[in-house]
């Protein structure tokens, strides 16, 4: 069974798709963030798309840096947490937990469980250390400052990040957790880089009720999955 659960909870594929789907619910804010990057560009950048499409990728960079040393972080922690109950039940446990949080994002992303938002605290008295720190990275002058800004920019609080370090607590590999936030990461790239250049399109997309109810129930299926992977058609079971 431990080769089971570990097959579906190392699937980057999950992740990449959690990233997209976190793009709904952070779009606002990481759209602002943006925003404020690109204003802080000298006007020919701003106004060149070649010039500003660098910028926005090194920041974007920067920010996905940070998710996955979050990620080695939720690896390391893992370990220490779980030897105690040993490698199976500590696993299991930390399985059930991210399937759970997995849950609530997506009833969140389709709007049925807004409390879910709450989770967005945890993390709050770090930002309020680091985020001083980006302000004063502005006006973003060249690459390396706009990726620094970036990494900063990814400890901003979110709960659609919290729930992929769930996942990636469940990898039973450092490696493999970091590499999972790496993941998630790139599948918000797409839409996240597009601000700036399509945010009318992109920000109408976000609002489409339909549109945030497929995508949660996406993620309920994937909890639901996470949860029970014997149910995953798509795993190997070979090992059990």
């Amino acid at each position: 069974m431990h080769h089971l659960d570990n097959a579906f909870s190392t699937s980057y594929l999950v992740a990449f798709l959690m990233g997209i789907f976190s793009t709904l619910h952070c779009l606002g804010m990481c759209g602002s963030i943006i925003g404020s990057l690109t204003l802080s560009l000298k006007r020919e950048i701003r106004e060149n798309k070649r010039q500003l499409i660098p910028f926005i990728a090194s920041y974007n960079t920067g920010r996905i840096t940070s998710y996955a040393l979050a990620g080695l972080i939720a690896g390391l922690a893992e370990s220490v947490l779980t030897s105690p109950f040993g490698a199976g039940h500590g696993h299991r446990v930390l399985q059930i937990i991210s399937a759970l949080v997995m849950l609530g994002a997506g009833l969140h992303i389709a709007g049925w469980f807004p409390r879910f938002a709450y989770i967005e605290k945890f993390g709050g008295h770090f930002w309020k250390t680091i985020e001083p720190y980006g302000r004063r990275l502005i006006p973003v002058e060249t690459l390396p400052r706009a990726f620094i800004f970036g990494m900063i920019w990814g400890w901003l609080p979110c709960g659609l990040v919290y729930t992929a370090l769930a996942l990636s607590a469940t990898t039973g590999d450092v490696v493999r957790s970091g590499l999972t936030m790496l993941s998630f990461g790139l599948g918000t790239m797409p839409a996240v880089m597009s601000v700036g250049i399509m945010t009318s399109w992109m920000v109408r997309l976000s609002r489409l009720t339909t549109f945030r109810q497929v995508a949660g129930v996406t993620l309920i299926i994937l909890a639901v999955l996470s949860a029970f992977p014997g149910l995953n058609p798509f795993v190997s079971h070979v090992g059990m």
